[in-house]
């Protein structure tokens, strides 16, 4: 978009002025010269924290004229022609085909993004104006308390998962195994869904059957996506099931008894006998074998 900049940029006209030596009779003496214009219109750019970027203005008939780059937020001025007139040692200029100026970024920062004038000392001042966004990928911050969680089944907990970048990343949850997460609110009323959305996932009257693996996502269309794996164990008394509580043979002959513990933390299972009076002791425990 070509702007009129006559009203605004009085202090760089005359500073140009005084650059390029160029005074009212050397005006005068090119009065007939076509007056210079943009052959085309400088493109918005997104960039990636960290590369580079480049804006490119295409003047034709500059004549005697020069071309300034300015960062229109502050009106700072970046170069002037070929020459760089900022401290910023990642800027640099480059001059072309005699029609095109480069502005070249080195190693973009989050403090580059703004508005880029390209500017031409013409009278009255001609410019155009181009964005630079900068977007930064996601990146999980550091939580206290490591990737594993300890509950006691229908307790409470909280998985918190924070993230930075640039757009604000969104951030999901999902299990590592593929099953549903299951949601709580209200009178405890029960959701299951595959994947939450949110930075804290938490958990009210939680089962046994929600221990597992779960995976923070965070995201924000600038790759890569990162993610966060929190293991969720939740404690639980043992549970003994016996398929047969009977088991009978003929003297002298193997039997196998069978049994089957839940538990967690893993439980110590054995097998004790008591039997009345055995060798002459009453109600004595005999340790025979482990359980499976």
């Amino acid at each position: 978009m070509v702007v009129d900049m006559t009203t605004t940029s009085f202090f760089l006209l005359a500073l140009l002025h005084i650059l390029t030596g160029i005074d009212g009779q050397h005006h005068h003496n090119n009065a007939n010269m076509p007056a210079p214009s943009f052959g085309s219109t400088m493109e918005n750019i997104t960039v990636i924290n960290g590369r580079d970027a480049s804006f490119t203005c295409v003047v034709l008939n500059i004549g005697p004229h020069r071309v300034a780059w300015i960062k229109a937020d502050d009106k700072g001025i970046l170069a002037m022609h070929d020459r760089v007139l900022t401290n910023n040692a990642r800027l640099s200029v480059m001059h072309s085909d005699l029609h095109t100026w480069t502005l070249h970024i080195r190693d973009v920062h989050r403090s580059d993004r703004g508005v880029y004038m390209c500017q031409i000392n013409s009278d009255p001042m001609l410019s155009q104006t181009a964005s630079l966004e900068v977007v930064v990928p996601p990146d999980i911050l550091n939580e206290e308390g490591g990737g594993e969680v300890l509950i006691p089944e229908g307790g409470m907990a909280r998985l918190s998962c924070k993230a930075k970048g640039f757009p604000q990343p969104r951030v999901t949850w999902r299990r590592e195994d593929g099953q549903d997460i299951v949601i709580r609110s209200g009178a405890l009323q029960k959701q299951k869904v595959p994947i939450f959305e949110g930075e804290v996932l938490t958990f009210h009257k939680i089962t046994r059957s929600e221990m597992g693996a779960y995976l923070c996502i965070a995201s924000n269309n600038v790759p890569p996506s990162v993610s966060r794996r929190i293991v969720v164990n939740v404690h639980f008394y043992p549970i003994i099931q016996v398929h047969n509580q009977l088991v009978g043979g003929p003297l002298g002959s193997n039997i196998t008894l069978d049994c089957m513990v839940e538990a967690s933390p893993k439980p110590i299972n054995y097998w004790a006998r008591e039997s009345g009076i055995t060798r002459g002791h009453l109600g004595e425990r005999k340790l025979i074998s482990f359980c499976i």
